[in-house]
């Protein structure tokens, strides 16, 4: 068999249990050859959560990636990924905790380390929540930071050589960031030469390897109007231009700086494939407006492929049985693209 893709279980305080159980009921071709991450007493408790005519599917614990192949058909295969996931209890429902924390980064370390080892051929990744990952200790504020890291360690050099950014994707419109999750201050100070010649880069090998010819990239001013000719500040003038400049010159087919409050109007209407946004709210906003139930988070520049929901834990939600599985689902789909599948 072909190697399976991971799906990590998130947070089991949110939603992360619910939308993978979803995602094996309601779109059984995209999850087949897939495999669950995570505490398999979670999954049996979102089973019964979304259950058909009172019949959750069935759970099968796997000990190892190769008795995937031995898995009936319409049942939840899951690994549990270390003694947490093994042993711990059930976390409360609804909230952010220090053991959901620790649940969810235990899974997402395992795949990753699967990832990088060849053993899977992607990960999958279901949402979770950054406080809990705080209060469980763990020193990264997300998925990506995490990812990163692991990417560095298994290549052995420093997490700065080993640049990621984050990709969210609709049917509509891409957009990538140039910085993820900072203060607004950090994230201004992060508009740096180094740091869009960077995001330029990544941003032109991996939509390169998704569409097969070279994306049109179009890059969004900072500040408002694209700093209108330095009236509402010059990061447009001294950095943003040079670097688009560079990158032409370079051969890239990059254009801009634009109008951050124009730029993805166009990009939705075809004029160019991915908008490069200069912060995580200015490029997160279009995309999640157009509708979160079909976007997908890409992490570029990782040697591995990484792909989750574009919503969080919905704590509001967990354990209603209510959770939508359609990003999810899109996730899988969009890892598939990536590998080949």
């Amino acid at each position: 068999m072909s190697r399976p893709l991971a799906i990590t279980l998130g947070d089991p305080a949110g939603i992360g249990p619910e939308i993978v159980v979803r995602a094996f009921q309601e779109a059984p071709a995209e999850t087949a050859g897939c495999f669950i991450v995570g505490q398999p007493a979670s999954l049996r408790r979102a089973a019964a959560w979304v259950a058909v005519d009172g019949m959750p599917l069935p759970v099968a614990v796997i000990a190892s990636v190769a008795e995937l192949a031995q898995v009936p058909p319409r049942c939840l295969p899951v690994l549990a990924p270390g003694p947490l996931a093994q042993s711990a209890g059930l976390p409360a429902i609804g909230m952010a905790s220090a053991l959901g924390g620790a649940l969810a980064a235990e899974a997402v370390t395992w795949a990753a380390r699967a990832a990088l080892a060849g053993d899977v051929a992607a990960l999958v990744t279901a949402p979770l929540n950054k406080s809990a990952l705080a209060a469980a200790g763990v020193p990264y504020p997300g998925h990506t930071e995490l990812l990163q890291a692991e990417a560095a360690a298994h290549a052995g050099v420093p997490v700065a050589a080993m640049p990621v950014r984050m990709m969210l994707a609709n049917d509509e419109l891409r957009t990538v960031l140039v910085s993820i999750h900072v203060s607004l201050r950090q994230a201004i100070e992060a508009v740096t030469p180094d740091h869009l010649a960077t995001t330029l880069r990544i941003t032109q090998d991996a939509l390169g390897r998704l569409l097969g010819r070279a994306p049109r990239i179009a890059v969004a001013g900072l500040n408002p109007h694209a700093g209108e000719d330095g009236l509402f500040g010059d990061e447009e003038r001294t950095v943003i231009a040079p670097a688009v400049a560079a990158a032409r010159a370079a051969g890239a087919d990059v254009h801009g700086p634009f109008a951050p409050d124009t730029v993805f109007m166009r990009a939705r209407r075809g004029e160019f494939d991915v908008v490069v946004a200069m912060y995580h709210d200015q490029g997160l906003i279009p995309v999640k407006y157009l509708g979160v139930e079909q976007g997908v988070n890409v992490t570029l520049g990782l040697p591995l492929v990484r792909t989750s929901p574009d919503h969080g834990t919905a704590y509001d939600i967990a354990g209603s049985g209510r959770a939508d599985a359609a990003s999810l689902v899109a996730a899988i789909r969009m890892a598939r693209r990536l590998t080949g599948g």
